[in-house]
Formats: C-alpha cells, sequence, structure tokens
C-alpha cells in the first residue's frame, strides 16, 4: 500500500495518473493546503519542503517504508518499482529523464507564476502576465515541435507525459493556442482519452470550491510561508 499526500493541484495530479496507470494499491491522504495542513509536524517529516504530493511506500526497498517528496522523484521512483513507463535502455531511459526535468524545469514553473499572475495574485502586473505568458507559449512551442517528430514527449507514453499534461491541458480554455499547435493538441485529446488518466485527475474533483481569502492568500503565498517551523 502506497499513502499518497496529495490535494488536487497538476502536482498532485501526476501520481494520481501514475498509480492509476499501473493498478498499485493506494491511500489518499488528503493535505487541504489552503488550510496550512502542509506546514504540520508530521507531514514536514515526509516533505520538509512543505508541498505536496508525497508518499510513503509500506513496501519500499528491502520491505522496509520508504517517504518521498517531489513529484519527479516520485515518478522516477514508481516508474523504477513498477517497471512500467521508464525504459531500461541507457539511451531510452534519459529520452524519458530529460523530457521529466523539461516539465520540471520549465512547465511547472512557467505556467505555475502565469496562472499565479493571472488568477491569484492581489494585483495585476502586466510586465509578469506578459512575461510568463511569453515563456509558456515557448514552451508549447517546444513540445509542438517535439511531437511534430514524436507520438509522446519521449516517443512511447511515459512519465513525461504524464507530469506534463496536467500542467499544460489548461490551454484547452484557450483554442486559438490549439489551433496552432495541431501536433500538441493531438497529444494532449490522446491522453485525455486515457480512462486512467480519467481516473487519476477526478481523484478529490468533487471538493466544492473554496475562495481565495485572506487567510488562504497568507498560507499560499504570504508571511506564513516564512514561519520557521
Amino acid at each position: 500500500m502506497i499513502d499518497v499526500y496529495y490535494w488536487p493541484t497538476p502536482n498532485g495530479h501526476k501520481i494520481t495518473i501514475f498509480l492509476e496507470e499501473t493498478g498499485l494499491d493506494y491511500k489518499i491522504v488528503p493535505v487541504n493546503i489552503r488550510k496550512g495542513e502542509q506546514f504540520a509536524p508530521a507531514f514536514l517529516k515526509i516533505s520538509p519542503n512543505n508541498r505536496m504530493p508525497a508518499i510513503v511506500d509500506h513496501d519500499g526497498p528491502g520491505g522496509k517504508p520508504l517517504a518521498l517528496f517531489e513529484s519527479g522523484a516520485i515518478l522516477l521512483y514508481l516508474a523504477e518499482k513498477t517497471g512500467k513507463f521508464m525504459p531500461s535502455e541507457t539511451r531510452a531511459r534519459y529520452n524519458v529523464v530529460q523530457w521529466l526535468m523539461f516539465q520540471m524545469a520549465g512547465v511547472g514553473p512557467m505556467f505555475g507564476q502565469r496562472g499565479h499572475f493571472l488568477r491569484a495574485a492581489p494585483v495585476q502586473i502586466p510586465y509578469a502576465i506578459e512575461r510568463y505568458t511569453n515563456e509558456s507559449r515557448r514552451l508549447l512551442n517546444v513540445i509542438e515541435n517535439r511531437l511534430a517528430e514524436s507520438e509522446y514527449l519521449a516517443g512511447d507514453y511515459s512519465i513525461a507525459d504524464m507530469a506534463t499534461y496536467p500542467w499544460v491541458v489548461g490551454t484547452r480554455r484557450e483554442p486559438e493556442q490549439l489551433q496552432s499547435r495541431p501536433n500538441f493538441k493531438r497529444w494532449l485529446d490522446a491522453i485525455g482519452e486515457r480512462p486512467a488518466v480519467k481516473r487519476g485527475v477526478a481523484v478529490m474533483a468533487d471538493l466544492p470550491p473554496e475562495p481565495l481569502d485572506a487567510e488562504a492568500r497568507s498560507i499560499l503565498y504570504g508571511a506564513k510561508q516564512f514561519e520557521r517551523r
């Protein structure tokens, strides 16, 4: 059994998609990031960076529990544990790894900042919106060019696709971006139709909407982030 410390965010979806694709037994442990549950001492022992997702695999290496944080590290571990969605041959393996790192270092941070300044920032900052929108669209062009020569990011469907999809699926709200990137749209549609992906993104998707009030904003972005714990 794998405990998944989770909230329905793009990084959380990466892990539930993988688990649904492989059929591994898992239990969701909700971490309400708007209420500050990511700062609980018990959670910080598992995820010292006070971010979710994190996991505890009770059947880890040597039969001993293993705790992991950082979604990319979790995906690498689970792929090695199951022998699925990442090849063992060195060249093919590092092809997957490089596209996973592309998501971790580029797609996630840039799309995250764009979303923040568009929808969460208390004031609209045109320069920030333009900066992160331009960089996000540049990254979409990288993806489009790659998918013009490959069905998936690393050849076959892999953890690189699982990591990237939750961060870029919101592009569906911008049809003009899809129209100019037909290979990206084809990839987006193909992954979105996978039954395991549908199940993975449905985990806790029925939560009632919560307003981003002053307390939640402070927890997510403000002074509470800097309190020593």
